[in-house]
């Protein structure tokens, strides 16, 4: 495999949905993305409460890391609607993913960052 290979966004994708089920979780795509490269924002929860919205950026250094991105948590959840439709309206390539499982966020950053 060549030194700047990647891979895709629905590999990654994949792979976190079945390592989220795999230990107990829920995970379902609510908005695919672009097959190859398309920007994966993670919604996460824990016991079906909001915990926050990541994406996941390049760090500067060849890899990646989740960033919080979205509206805060003490807004209302017609602010997350709005903040996902905003994101999809100007990047349709855009994956968005929930998560369901304790440890969310760390959980994602281990499998797709």
């Amino acid at each position: 495999m060549a030194a700047d290979a990647r891979l895709t966004s629905a590999m990654l994708v994949g792979a976190l949905r079945r390592r989220v089920a795999a230990q107990g979780g829920f995970a379902t795509v609510i908005a695919k993305g672009d097959e190859i490269s398309g920007v994966i924002l993670v919604q996460a929860l824990e016991k079906g409460r909001y915990c926050g919205l990541f994406e996941r950026v390049a760090d500067g250094r060849g890899g990646y890391g989740l960033m919080r991105c979205g509206p805060s948590m003490d807004e209302s959840p017609d602010a997350l609607d709005q903040y996902l439709g905003r994101r999809r309206r100007s990047d349709p390539d855009l994956w968005v993913v929930e998560l369901d499982i304790p440890d969310a966020e760390r959980f994602a950053a281990e499998t797709i960052c």
